[in-house]
């Protein structure tokens, strides 16, 4: 067991030493060390007697190089930097070969907390733009985990079918909905979004096409491609986090109504926000909702997640002038695109069409969804 700060190893030499040979070999070792530091960091030996050493200004600390081990440091270490949200990189280490101790962080986060790294702080890039340069970074966790998602979902052959949604009827049923949740809250729910009522669209056009709920997969006997069809209809919902692009998944959406979507909605939503969704939220998702709309973007794209063979990217609501039932006038819509990508594999267009005309039905007239809830 190797106790902290206290010695490791003792060695016994052979021989004795006498006091007054042990305090001069100490006198020149100190003295040889100081002039070697001086040597290496200026390149000018010092000449200066006690006598005008006391008068001249002490010179400045020289910049110290960092060692070959400078961004080496215990898991300790680390998780101090990340507690005082301090870059290892930035930290001047005073250990062995340059490695940066407890005490070097704590004293780093100190200095910059009173502003004296303010100065001495150097731009993250250079300042000439006169020359091109490079800086790699390492991807994120998240980041890994989406390109080796995205490299196995770009083999599947995509088709884009897009159109326009009449989003009027929902935005006053919303608006009805809301203004009685405002002064009754249900389930800590006092808004409801646009998003609840799109979800509980696709899971009721499921039923009728449960082709889009299902998988590709292969059989392990003849090995050829067959078509796993689900029962639940569990659909994932992309969200935009402080880490990057996740898809957490709302299970059995068949069995809920659109306040508990929206329930858990805003709890994934939450999780996502300050990172503590767990493993089960993140699987089993057989079809996906993408709302870029909240962002920007009129069209969108969207990349079919692997294990699914449908997607719907949502994007965002804008006033149109339009004709009127009659024709006879012009009057304020609330247009919405919805673009739909799904696997040609085994998804034709016709089939993908009729299913967003389900979808569409549902969200222009949100009143005959209560003769289909369940």
């Amino acid at each position: 067991m190797a106790q902290v700060g206290k010695p490791l190893v003792d060695i016994d030499i052979q021989g004795e030493i006498k006091e007054e040979d042990l305090a001069a070999l100490t006198e020149i070792a100190a003295g040889e060390e100081s002039q070697l530091q001086t040597e290496e960091t200026s390149g000018i030996k010092p000449a200066v007697s006690k006598s005008t050493e006391s008068a001249q200004p002490e010179p400045e600390a020289p910049v110290l190089p960092k060692g070959k081990h400078a961004t080496l440091a215990t898991p300790a270490v680390r998780h101090l930097t990340k507690e005082l949200d301090v870059n290892l990189s930035d930290v001047q280490g005073t250990g062995r070969d340059g490695r940066v101790l407890k005490d070097d962080v704590y004293q780093f986060a100190k200095l910059r907390d009173s502003g004296g790294l303010a100065e001495s702080k150097s731009p993250p890039f250079p300042v000439d733009n006169t020359t091109q340069t490079e800086t790699i970074a390492q991807l994120s966790n998240t980041q890994a985990q989406m390109f080796k998602t995205m490299t196995k979902s770009l083999k599947i052959p995509h088709f884009l079918y897009a159109d326009e949604i009449d989003f009027t009827k929902l935005s006053e049923l919303r608006a009805r909905l809301n203004k009685r949740l405002t002064k009754s809250p249900v389930n800590a729910i006092s808004k409801l979004s646009y998003l609840p009522f799109i979800i509980k669209a696709v899971s009721m056009s499921l039923h009728q096409y449960p082709m889009l709920n299902a998988r590709v997969d292969e059989d392990s006997n003849s090995g050829k491609p067959i078509l796993v069809h689900r029962s639940q209809h569990n659909i994932g919902v992309a969200m935009d986090t402080p880490t990057g692009l996740i898809v957490p998944v709302i299970k059995n959406v068949s069995a809920l109504n659109v306040l508990s979507i929206a329930a858990e909605l805003g709890r994934l939503q939450a999780l996502a926000a300050s990172g503590k969704l767990s493993t089960q939220d993140l699987v089993g998702g057989t079809i996906t909702v993408s709302n870029i709309g909240n962002i920007g973007g009129t069209y969108v794209s969207p990349v079919i997640v692997e294990k699914e063979v449908a997607i719907l990217g949502i994007g965002k609501i804008r006033t149109v002038p339009a004709f009127g039932e009659n024709h006879d006038e012009v009057i304020a819509k609330q247009i919405c695109n919805f673009s739909w990508s799904a696997d040609h594999r085994v998804i034709d267009g016709a089939t993908m069409a009729r299913a967003a005309e389900v979808v569409r039905g549902y969200v222009e007239d949100p009143d005959s969804m209560v003769m289909h809830l369940r």
